[in-house]
């Protein structure tokens, strides 16, 4: 989908249609012809006036989230003709829509087709947004949140491709493409830099699969930094469970075990494309969870990269194994970070505490938690914190290792997961440390907003807000 500005008078932009969007009936010429119809100014409610050549979509409050889920709304209705544009009159919109406005549209006209054996031909339709006058602002907009869109859309790909074809090995050439399309650099390690490297927790996890496991680190090192930021991803390109094998049921869908590596991935593309004044690293352990005759195995006692053991008590809790070791490398390789973020699909535990669209996010500053929940809310996403507490840590404590990888009960998952990991974050790190896991908004089985089925391409719209107001943190 184009999106095009326009600082001309609106009734003289030349377009198929007109897509009009509404808080209240009242402020529409067609009152009454609505009112007859049902038509309610709420969410996703969408009409189309074919005789007049209007798309009426109704929204119930003036934010972000709202006007995206709107204008992705009146976006799918217009894909379903054969209209080659539409104009939007900004001016009849609450002030800074723009941005929700561009997000929503091409968020909203996503779709994943790579593996229907009848291809569509891809409708080339334009948004035409009339503005006051051309400003440098609305310009910025447009170019930034086409950007992250874009981002969003690549995470979205990344994550819906089929295990068959998108395993640690692909995922590297991947994170090569990018870094090379952004300009940034990026190196990929094998099986035995991790084993010559003391990251036999990562190693264990991929150890069954014909895959070899990757490291990929990308670089974004623009001149004069503020600041210097690290962020760590969960590539799990599929996870069977291990020996700790999973039912059918929650095997399918397990392609989205790299959601968190992907956004990581997508992010530091969009960060490089933005130009943003802080240097940027992405570590993500691409590795494919299986079983085999060579498979690690409930009992094992693993050794992570800060020499610290692990009892392993259940093979289907690997990421929080490969994340051990990656947020090891990154605090060794890369000095005075100001800040490490970690994204993963860790626990089905978050799932069922805050429900699939939100990110529980974690760590031991409440001041950096409580920013980055405000980063994800005003970015469109969805985020709460999870406190960690001192009963729940003892529940992970192994009578025979240093930590186990499991805890000894069922509750409070998604913050044991979180504590685990903290025991890989060194000391001087610990405040500057936020683990997002993103396992409810990552991949969810049905359309949602301006979400489609699948990935949604969580986390990177909220990371970016973040980065992009540090600043002022």
């Amino acid at each position: 989908m184009k999106i095009t500005l326009s600082s001309k008078n609106f009734k003289k932009i030349k377009t198929d249609i007109e897509i009009i969007l509404l808080s209240d009936i009242e402020e529409s010429k067609d009152e009454k012809l609505l009112e007859t119809l049902g038509f309610k100014a709420v969410d996703e409610a969408c009409i189309f006036l074919a005789e007049s050549q209007k798309i009426y979509v109704g929204f119930e409050d003036e934010t972000y989230d709202s006007i995206a889920i709107a204008i992705a709304t009146a976006i799918k209705k217009l894909q379903t003709t054969k209209f080659k544009n539409a104009k939007l009159d900004l001016s009849k919109l609450p002030s800074e829509s723009l941005k929700a406005i561009v997000e929503g549209t091409l968020l909203g006209s996503y779709s994943f087709k790579k593996y229907k054996s009848e291809k569509e031909e891809k409708k080339k339709q334009e948004l035409v947004i009339a503005i006051a006058d051309k400003e440098k602002l609305a310009e910025e907009i447009l170019n930034d949140s086409t950007i992250i869109s874009k981002a969003v859309n690549k995470t979205r790909d990344m994550v819906n491709s089929a295990p068959v074809d998108f395993y640690p090995q692909v995922m590297a050439d991947l994170a090569k493409d990018l870094a090379k399309d952004a300009s940034i650099d990026c190196k990929v390690h094998g099986e035995k830099f991790l084993d010559r490297n003391h990251m036999h927790s990562m190693l264990s996890v991929g150890r069954a699969s014909i895959h070899e496991s990757q490291l990929i680190h990308m670089s974004y090192k623009p001149k004069d930094a503020k600041k210097k930021i690290v962020l760590v991803g969960k590539g799990l390109t599929y996870d069977s469970g291990g020996l700790s094998l999973k039912p059918a049921d929650y095997m399918v869908t397990m392609k989205s075990d790299k959601s968190g590596g992907c956004a990581v991935l997508a992010t530091l593309w969009a960060i490089a494309k933005l130009g943003l004044p802080y240097e940027v690293h992405g570590i993500v352990g691409a590795v494919e969870n299986m079983i085999g005759g060579d498979a690690y195995k409930p009992d094992d006692i693993l050794y992570a990269k800060n020499g610290k053991t692990i009892e392993v008590r259940n093979t289907d809790a690997e990421g929080r194994l490969v994340l051990a070791d990656c947020l090891c490398y990154a605090q060794d390789e890369i000095d005075d970070i100001d800040y490490i973020f970690d994204y993963a699909t860790l626990t089905g535990a978050c799932v069922v505490g805050v429900g699939h669209y939100t990110t529980g996010i974690m760590g031991n500053n409440d001041i950096l938690k409580r920013n980055a929940v405000l980063a994800a809310l005003k970015s469109g996403e969805y985020a709460t914190t999870l406190d960690f507490n001192r009963y729940l840590k003892k529940s992970i404590k192994s009578e025979i290792a240093d930590i186990s990888n499991i805890a000894n009960t069922r509750y409070g998952g998604a913050i044991t997961a979180g504590m685990f990991l903290d025991n890989f974050v060194y000391e001087e790190n610990k405040d500057k440390w936020i683990h997002f896991d993103i396992a409810g908004p990552a991949y969810v089985e049905s359309a949602w907003g301006y979400n489609p089925f699948g990935g949604s391409g969580a986390g990177v719209r909220m990371t970016i807000q973040f980065l992009k107001n540090i600043d002022n943190k």
